[in-house]
């Protein structure tokens, strides 16, 4: 079971491997500054925005919901998006080269092939307009698995989709190094992908049913 977090009081997960970690794909300073400013800033604004909708409730005063629950929307889905892309990533000499089992067979299926699946992936991660990540999700409804070029941190998502991979394709993540060649670093990134993650979380996927 979850842990309940009290209104408010949501704070940066530490990452499971240093900053340097994921070198030469991914640089130390632009992990460093990502993870302890960034997503920060996005724990800060979902706890500001929990604080502010209880204290519209306790006041009867909703005239700024509309506000309200955008930066709930936005702040929240950041800070969760966060957390799976960290989690997504493994040094390169700790991560599997491709996935195994039921998602292997799943991959195959859906997109009929890994390379497939990857040029697809990549595909729609370069694309987002500005900013956004690319994702692959698994539908329980449907019984099937897919790429989403996700704008900001929430739109152009799939209501009831869990997603298994994420990709930051916001510029905060790649620019120090990569310039503006976010397809060098939508390439690379393939390098410290975490696949033991994902298929725990495409078995965790599956118990949910239709």
């Amino acid at each position: 079971m979850s842990t309940i977090i009290e209104v408010g009081k949501h704070e940066l997960p530490k990452l499971a491997y240093s900053y340097d970690a994921l070198e030469p794909y991914i640089d130390a300073k632009t992990m460093e500054l990502h993870h302890s400013k960034h997503h920060q800033a996005y724990v800060n604004g979902l706890n500001e925005a929990e604080i502010a909708l209880a204290e519209a409730r306790s006041a009867g005063n909703f005239k700024t919901i509309g506000a309200l629950e955008r930066a709930l929307a936005f702040h929240g889905s950041g800070h969760a998006n966060h957390k799976l892309f960290w989690n997504a990533m493994a040094p390169k000499d700790k991560a599997k080269p491709a996935p195994e089992g039921t998602l292997l067979a799943q991959v195959n299926r859906d997109f009929g092939s890994l390379d497939q699946f990857k040029a697809q992936f990549n595909a729609a991660s370069i694309a987002v307009e500005g900013n956004g990540w690319g994702v692959l999700a698994y539908h329980p409804a449907f019984n099937r698995l897919y790429t989403l070029g996700v704008m900001n941190h929430q739109n152009l998502s799939v209501l009831g989709a869990v997603p298994l991979l994420l990709l930051d394709v916001w510029e905060h993540a790649y620019y120090l190094n990569y310039q503006n060649r976010r397809a060098d670093y939508v390439s690379n990134w393939w390098n410290v992908v975490n696949w033991a993650n994902a298929e725990e979380r495409f078995a965790s996927a599956l118990k949910l049913g239709g």
